[in-house]
């Protein structure tokens, strides 16, 4: 089993180097973290009086493994979560906040049990979440990890700047897809032809 460690460190290397991408929302960028989680937590490396672009690219791989840790896994209350979920509900709390236990929730809702969609772990979720991996832990990360993808292609449907995201310029699966399928087994992958189905009208 990872360690928490060993997955914040491989959201790290998932999420790469400096970028500042005038159509992502999160504004500047490394390692995963942005502009907008350093002001929120005073991250002043440069030591100016200013959060900016030149902190972010002050930023160390180190900095961002323990961000992650403390911010977005402990904080989060993550560890509630049954072992095999943890790695893509983590990666995804990075990449998208509380819509990573959103959509958790939802589908537990979908699922039959009683929980309130807050995008907050606490015990009631904890305890659906322990009960809906029985028999079949799998299944449970597997449903998530394909509900995860359905999130990131209704984006790209709403929004045009992000279908980027989603679809490579050559055409294929962009990052978001792949990271989510990263966390989910073979059998679940989109065929080349059913990607292409999925995003034909995107034009």
């Amino acid at each position: 089993m990872q360690t928490v460690r060993q997955i914040a460190e491989q959201i790290v290397t998932r999420e790469g180097g400096f970028v500042d991408d005038p159509d992502d929302p999160g504004g500047a960028t490394k390692f995963g973290v942005t502009i907008h989680t350093m002001r929120r937590l005073q991250l002043d490396l440069t030591q100016d009086g200013n959060v900016d672009v030149s902190d972010v690219r002050r930023l160390s791989r180190s900095q961002a493994v323990e961000i992650f840790i403390r911010h977005y896994f402990s904080k989060p209350r993550l560890h509630l979560l049954p072992n095999i979920l943890q790695p893509s509900v983590f990666d995804m709390y990075v990449n998208s906040g509380v819509q990573a236990v959103k959509i958790m929730q939802y589908l537990l809702r979908e699922m039959g049990y009683h929980v309130v969609v807050d995008g907050v772990v606490g015990p009631q979720t904890a305890q659906a979440c322990s009960a809906a991996t029985e028999p079949d832990p799998v299944a449970l990360r597997d449903a998530y990890g394909v509900a995860r993808r359905n999130y990131y292609f209704r984006i790209a449907e709403r929004r045009p700047a992000s279908r980027k995201y989603a679809r490579s310029r050559s055409g294929a699966k962009g990052g978001w897809i792949r990271r989510a399928e990263e966390f989910l087994s073979p059998t679940y992958h989109l065929s080349d032809a059913e990607f292409q189905r999925r995003v034909s009208e995107w034009g």
